[in-house]
């Protein structure tokens, strides 16, 4: 059977855990191993990583590595969270970890991170027909997700953790002071007050707390069914913790020593949650972000996993984001059935992935999100949005990707001198010249933003790509356009361009070189214009 495993290098600790999959229903664990480093010492107070935190981290890896090598692992994926994302020196961590262990240590932001628990909750929680808050608190940050039905409706990462607050705001191997206590509850309220109104305001018939704090209080102040908690219980838990220093914590209620002090900063974190969102009893699991990483990669090896549902969660999360800087989102709605039809018309030419087909969709969406900011530089702003916004399903180098090829829709090209573009290798710059390209034309064919396109026969030739178009009414505008920007298109498939309008039974065709260009020099009089010309006519002739 094939056997497969999943790190996790969190900010507290680190995690191995081992399994062999006769099916994707039918798992069996191997190992599971825990080695308490805490890599997040001292870095979200100084920007970087602890030299000694790293080494110890360096030699937690070699250790993995050496029991995925005696298990006989087929695939892994191995990750880190918080404290590598905010540190300084992240590089340095990632290539010693993989010169000197072997292993790929993968730095994920907070989308990614809940994602993955977030696939690990729906399948060990029934979260049909409830609208459920999933909390996974870690070392350096917490996600919060917002799901109706298992779908992800909002998903955000808050800097908040319990190893960050133990830091700030508590001395280590001491009792909670009053003012310590006042501090940090007014950084939660800080921190937590962009998200509380929207939280508020729901009626959430579950709310779930993954990390091993809300595993351990649910030993400590468990509720009335198994693996959940009792919030009544938990404060009172914290009224007694706070004054004890973490060595008698320990003592007294069988804590490790690396749980023994940051229980108390979750303990603070799950009672300004419940307080917001009225809950009574929160469930805890016992899942996380090592188990979504093995659903995941155990699913993609028996060819189960269901692409469609995690892009369209993806491509939701990504209209959501459009209708908080007021999109327009039925343009983008049209750019996009037209980028992915001419995605799916112009395979042979291109040769991209499902991957890719799916980083175009969310570009497409999105292009346009910079109007919010400014009109004229709008596609310069859409990048900036969607490569500053955590876009659940997207890596930080795929919103880098997708920012490229949403800018790259008007105006310039793609160069070397473009900050964001230069940081892509060469195969993803390919890529996200291939995909601006289509974008750009799909783009032009909505000029009037009237939806007028309705779709599309190609034919990819030696030295052509000719495009039928199918349309409604005068679409001479939306010529004159792709004729403009077609150069993209032209220079990355090096093959010309021609159209082929079919509207009401007539043909007409259109080449966007030279000769084509010079027919269209003169821009076509838009609607407006045309009726404007037309009264002007009227009243010369009354005249």
């Amino acid at each position: 059977m094939p056997r497969f495993a999943s790190i996790d290098v969190g900010s507290n600790a680190s995690r191995l855990r081992i399994v062999e999959a006769l099916g994707p229903d039918d798992v069996r664990e191997i190992k599971s191993l825990r080695i308490p480093v805490r890599l997040g010492h001292g870095v979200f107070l100084t920007g970087k990583l602890d030299h000694s935190s790293v080494e110890k981290c360096v030699e937690a890896m070699r250790r993995f590595a050496d029991e995925m090598e005696d298990a006989e692992v087929e695939r892994y994926r191995a990750v880190v969270t918080a404290s590598a994302r905010e540190a300084s020196n992240s590089r340095e961590l990632l290539a010693r970890v993989r010169r000197e262990a072997g292993i790929t240590l993968d730095s994920i932001d907070g989308s990614e991170e809940a994602r993955l628990v977030r696939l690990a909750v729906t399948r060990s929680v029934n979260l049909k027909g409830k609208r459920a808050l999933l909390m996974d608190l870690g070392g350096g940050s917490l996600e919060l997700t917002d799901i109706d039905r298992t779908q992800p409706l909002f998903s955000t990462s808050v800097e908040i953790g319990t190893v960050r607050l133990l830091e700030a705001f508590l001395t280590p191997g001491k009792p909670v002071k009053g003012d310590q206590e006042k501090l940090l509850l007014e950084y939660l309220e800080r921190m937590l007050g962009p998200v509380m109104p929207h939280l508020a305001r729901k009626r959430y018939g579950l709310v779930v707390g993954t990390g091993g704090n809300f595993d351990a209080i649910a030993q400590l102040a468990p509720g009335a069914l198994p693996k959940t908690i009792d919030v009544r219980r938990a404060r009172n838990l914290l009224t007694k913790l706070v004054h004890m220093n973490p060595q008698k914590r320990a003592a007294l209620y069988g804590l490790r020593s690396d749980r023994a002090d940051v229980i108390v900063p979750a303990l603070y974190v799950l009672m300004q949650m419940a307080t917001t969102v009225r809950a009574k009893t929160v469930v805890a699991p016992g899942v996380g972000l090592k188990e979504g990483i093995l659903f995941e990669l155990i699913d993609k090896h028996f060819s189960v996993w269901d692409y469609r549902t995690e892009d369209d969660a993806a491509a939701g999360a990504a209209v959501q984001l459009g209708r908080r800087y007021h999109f327009d989102e039925a343009h983008a709605a049209q750019v996009t059935r037209l980028a992915t039809t001419l995605f799916d018309r112009l395979q042979v030419l291109h040769k991209l992935n499902r991957q890719d087909r799916h980083l175009l969709r969310i570009a497409a969406l999105l292009h346009d999100i910079g109007d919010f900011i400014h009109f004229a530089s709008h596609h310069k702003h859409s990048q900036y949005i969607i490569e500053h916004s955590e876009i659940m399903g997207l890596s930080s180098v795929q919103r880098v990707m997708v920012g490229c090829i949403a800018r790259y829709h008007r105006r310039a090209i793609p160069t070397a001198e473009h900050t964001s573009y230069k940081r892509l290798d060469p195969v993803q710059r390919t890529r996200v010249r291939k995909l601006a390209a289509i974008l750009r034309l799909a783009d032009a064919f909505d000029r009037e933003h009237l939806r007028k396109v309705r779709d599309f026969d190609v034919r990819v030739l030696k030295d052509k790509v000719v495009l039928r178009v199918r349309g409604a009414g005068d679409i001479a505008l939306e010529l004159w356009t792709v004729a403009r920007k077609a150069n993209l298109f032209e220079a990355a498939f090096r093959r010309r361009l021609e159209i082929e309008v079919v509207s009401n039974g007539a043909k007409a065709k259109s080449r966007t070189k030279s000769k084509a260009k010079s027919k269209a020099r003169s821009k076509p009089k838009s609607k407006l214009k045309r009726k404007r010309a037309a009264k002007k006519a009227t009243r010369s002739r009354k005249k």
